[in-house]
């Protein structure tokens, strides 16, 4: 598929290699009603709500919504995920909540992560085995070590609008971006300077729903505006389609990405940030 970084997707012929590979630790990142349903065998349940804290008032926590690392640290624990396992994720969302796990286990110093190309869907297209049987690891013992790098919050992305150094890519619908739909925010509008590239598009509408071939994602960016070279700052409403959307840049080779983990829910919020619809 011409990609950059191929190592951050697994693909499923090798993943069904390694279902008993106990350096494995697969993690269905779906609801609770579809792991129950089925799920990979071997793999463990964790919902992109269990890891994103309660937001607080606007600017209270900078916009950041990523459970506290020593939380986080005991949740990795119960799931048996050690700094020495291999992750695999996985969802039936296009890899929404997947990408969402893959940069939160980044940020926390864990890159030893993929994501599974094409999903559940693919899974079962595909007529892979599958299972209702629950899976409980042993515990294991999970360091976090968080990346300033990877991440955004309110002031760091305000003191860039209009930098030429730096792109802003806005993750969201159309309805959000042109300020039909307000997601119950305060305020409607986009980031100043920011281009518009909803996440979903990143993925093929077939039913295997893999990541588009490196030529399609690099053309789909290019057509957007953006460009190597630059610092890059995603957004959306909550920080999962922005995770998302950093997961395509990085696939195809794209450097120096932050996630504004905050988000809309924080920005559209607060009164010091600017917002506008031109």
């Amino acid at each position: 598929m011409g990609y950059a970084r191929p190592e951050l997707l697994a693909e499923p012929d090798w993943l069904q290699q390694h279902l008993d590979d106990p350096g494995v630790r697969i993690i269905d990142c779906a609801v609770l009603e579809a792991y129950r349903r089925a799920h990979i065998p071997g793999a463990v349940h964790l919902p992109v709500h269990y890891y994103i804290k309660e937001a607080g008032p606007p600017g209270a926590d900078h916009g950041t919504f990523v459970m506290p690392p020593a939380e986080f640290e005991a949740l990795m624990g119960r799931l048996g995920v050690s700094n020495d396992t291999l992750v695999v994720t996985y969802d039936d969302n296009n890899a929404l909540v997947a990408a969402r796990l893959w940069w939160v286990l980044n940020y926390y110093g864990h890159t030893n992560v993929k994501v599974l190309n094409g999903g559940w869907h693919r899974w079962l297209t595909e007529g892979r085995p599958i299972t209702f049987h629950a899976t409980r690891p042993k515990s294991a013992s999970f360091t976090a070590r968080p990346n300033p790098d990877l991440i955004a919050d309110a002031e760091y992305l305000k003191a860039r609008i209009g930098d030429p150094g730096c792109q802003i890519l806005d993750a969201r619908t159309d309805a959000e971006w042109d300020g039909t739909n307000d997601r119950g925010n305060r305020r409607v509008g986009r980031v100043p300077g920011a281009k518009h590239l909803e996440w979903v598009r990143f993925v093929e509408t077939a039913d295997t729903r893999r990541f588009l071939p490196a030529e399609a994602i690099e053309r789909l960016l290019a057509e957007a505006g953006f460009a190597r070279g630059r610092a890059t700052i995603t957004y959306c409403q909550g920080g999962i389609r922005a995770a998302h959307a950093a997961f395509a840049m990085t696939l195809v080779g794209y450097d120096d990405i932050r996630v504004y983990d905050g988000s809309m829910r924080d920005w559209a919020n607060r009164d010091d940030t600017p917002l506008t619809l031109e």
